[in-house]
């Protein structure tokens, strides 16, 4: 940092504001001794960098002080970017204690950002990505269709490439009968091993409703499982039928009912349509973990 000219005039309360190669000492490298400082380096040609610009702005901003945010034009302080070795922009470096502790290169979406400035800062509040996602997962959850279609819709205005939010709106697909449309727009997603519980979700929400038996079937089934309750073929129909109308309880039980029956009946066809109804209900719904606890108690038994 020598060849930067030092003690130059800066406001220190501004969380953003624009930098030079004067005041870099003042505003980066002295005011990172008392509180995280983001030394964003860019240029009025790069389009990545006007991407990236808004979001690192807005994330600052709801952090409300806990971090800085300092924006340096290349084109006009290159001595700075000589400094830090920017090989291509938009580069973006943290600044702790009077030096830089970390960074990244090119632009990120709103969530990525936020889990860097959190590693250094600790946690900032959720952004109005997160609250209208936490917003839509309990109005899909609840049935409220229109407030979850909206909230996924908000946020992938915000960041069109949200895997999660794409997941959850293909969920909410699946929900109105829209299979096409789910199915397609998980297509969009990059197909990934490591998949997240949305993702994971959303395609055995698909599965489930593409062999899913037909409602008007529902009280012929019940008859022929009431008249025999070992035609396990008749009660495996039947679970798909109750969840394809949406009782997910009364479809989970007679899963459970063909593992007591007999576990390994069918290849554990019973089991694996269990796994793909807890998978699509996701880990935190309340009948997953009771359904999760019966499975363990046969199984284990």
């Amino acid at each position: 940092m020598e060849t930067l000219i030092s003690d130059g005039a800066g406001s220190g309360d501004d969380w953003i504001k624009d930098g030079s190669t004067e005041t870099f000492m003042q505003d980066v490298v002295e005011a990172s001794k008392e509180t995280l400082v983001l030394v964003d380096l860019w240029a009025p040609w790069c389009g990545p960098c006007k991407q990236l610009g808004p979001m690192i702005e807005k994330v600052v901003k709801d952090a409300k002080g806990t971090v800085k945010l300092i924006k340096i034009d290349i084109d006009q302080h290159p001595q700075i970017a000589q400094s830090l070795q920017v090989q291509s922009i938009p580069a973006v470096f943290a600044f702790k204690n009077g030096q830089p502790v970390d960074g990244f290169m090119g632009a990120l979406p709103e969530s990525k950002i936020k889990e860097f400035v959190e590693r250094h800062a600790g946690p900032i509040g959720p952004s109005p990505v997160e609250e209208a996602y936490e917003s839509g997962i309990e109005a899909l959850d609840s049935g409220d269709t229109e407030v979850a279609l909206a909230a996924f819709a908000k946020i992938l205005e915000i960041e069109p490439e949200h895997v999660d939010a794409k997941a959850q709106l293909a969920r909410l697909y699946v929900k109105l009968g829209e299979l096409d449309a789910a199915k397609s727009l998980m297509e969009t997603i990059p197909d990934s091993p490591q998949k997240s519980p949305a993702v994971t979700a959303a395609l055995a929400a698909i599965s489930i409703a593409e062999n899913a038996t037909d409602a008007s079937e529902l009280e012929p089934l019940r008859a022929k499982v009431e008249q025999n309750p070992d035609d396990l073929d008749a009660r495996l129909e039947l679970s798909k039928a109750l969840v394809g109308n949406g009782d997910y309880e009364a479809g989970g039980n007679e899963l459970i009912e063909i593992i007591r029956r007999d576990r390994d009946w069918n290849e554990a066809a019973g089991r694996q349509e269990l796994l793909k109804l807890l998978d699509m209900m996701g880990p935190t719904n309340p009948l997953t973990k009771t359904l999760r606890r019966q499975l363990s108690t046969i199984l284990f038994a």
